[in-house]
């Protein structure tokens, strides 16, 4: 990964970048412990309560604008909670303590402690809705995709951008009856197709490094808060991806409205999505692609993180071992 050094002294404080480590491991050693068990729900819940703990140690004034649902419907981490110590800057906060549940409970890879800091104001305000997707890693023309053309068009595009034939470009989808259509146009174009059951921050990220991951572009609709998420993410590491919302009532419009949706149909870029001065972590709860797992030994306990800011374009990644047992009781 490159590094580069921060140059201003504007936007987040660089020192929140490895604060934010912390957060991200402490939720995924928890949620690491319930790997393979069947239990979605506990995993997610102790992610969860790991997470608050950590971010509650946190030197800012932090709202939770993507978090665990509303405020009746989850009792911790829930959107408009308030965190931090409340004695620094005034942040936005995108979270997800285990994306990917069904992954953790399964043991499968590519499991993740997930969480995003902006100013605020500068992170999405989405709605727990789904949201139709289309990103791609850095390298390309602005606007070598478009959500409005078909797949067999955005393909055919990435190909020649990439000097390869359309043969030689692998898309994630998340592996859902409804993208049978999507999956049966992308076959025919010849590409090639990663299905993953859950997890789509990750299949984002995985377009940023096509060489390791192999995947080129991700399609598909699926959860809005995680697609702000992976937008923070591309922001950090650089890339393209644009969002629509995607609404199934008269209800979910008008409760999106309140938190800001004037246009249901818009169509977000990734600059709109996490604006500004981004910072982003994430830490493997499972291997994957991207992040190896939580290690357990006997006398110490294994992390690997990636961590990155928006305004400096610094990517780190932090293999972690951790002595002190006691931190992750």
């Amino acid at each position: 990964m490159a590094n580069s050094a921060d140059q201003t002294p504007q936007g987040l404080d660089r020192i929140l970048t490895l604060e934010l480590v912390r957060v991200t491991e402490r939720a995924a050693v928890a949620a690491a412990r319930l790997r393979g068990r069947g239990d979605e729900k506990a995993a997610d819940q102790v992610a969860v309560d790991a997470m608050r703990k950590e971010l509650n140690r946190l030197p800012i004034s932090g709202t939770v604008v993507i978090g665990e649902g509303e405020r009746d419907e989850a009792p911790m981490l829930y959107i408009g909670e308030e965190v931090g110590t409340r004695n620094g800057p005034e942040v936005d906060i995108a979270l997800d303590p285990l994306e990917g549940t069904t992954i953790c409970a399964k043991n499968l890879p590519n499991s993740l402690a997930v969480v995003a800091i902006a100013e605020k104001g500068n992170l999405l305000y989405a709605p727990d809705v789904y949201m139709q997707k289309i990103a791609v890693g850095p390298g390309y023309p602005r606007g070598v995709v478009d959500i409005d053309a078909s797949a067999t068009e955005n393909l055919n595009a990435l190909a020649k951008a990439k000097g390869v034939k359309v043969n030689e470009i692998t898309a994630c989808i998340m592996d859902r009856p409804r993208h049978a259509r999507l999956i049966e146009e992308v076959r025919a174009t010849g590409a090639a197709i990663r299905l993953i059951g859950d997890g789509d921050v990750a299949g984002v990220m995985h377009t940023t490094n096509p060489d390791e991951t192999g995947i080129d572009i991700y399609l598909g609709i699926g959860g809005a808060p995680e697609g702000v998420l992976a937008a923070a993410a591309l922001r950090c590491i650089g890339g393209q991806m644009q969002g629509r919302l995607q609404f199934n009532s008269d209800d979910q419009i008008a409760r999106a409205l309140k938190m800001g949706v004037t246009d249901p149909n818009k169509v977000y870029l990734m600059e709109e999505m996490a604006k500004g001065d981004v910072l982003f972590a994430a830490t493997g709860v499972t291997d994957g692609n991207m992040l190896s797992g939580v290690k357990f030994a006997r006398d110490y306990i294994q992390t690997h993180t990636i961590v990155m800011r928006a305004q400096s374009q610094t990517v780190r990644e932090i293999k972690a071992r951790h002595q002190d047992l006691s931190k992750f009781s």
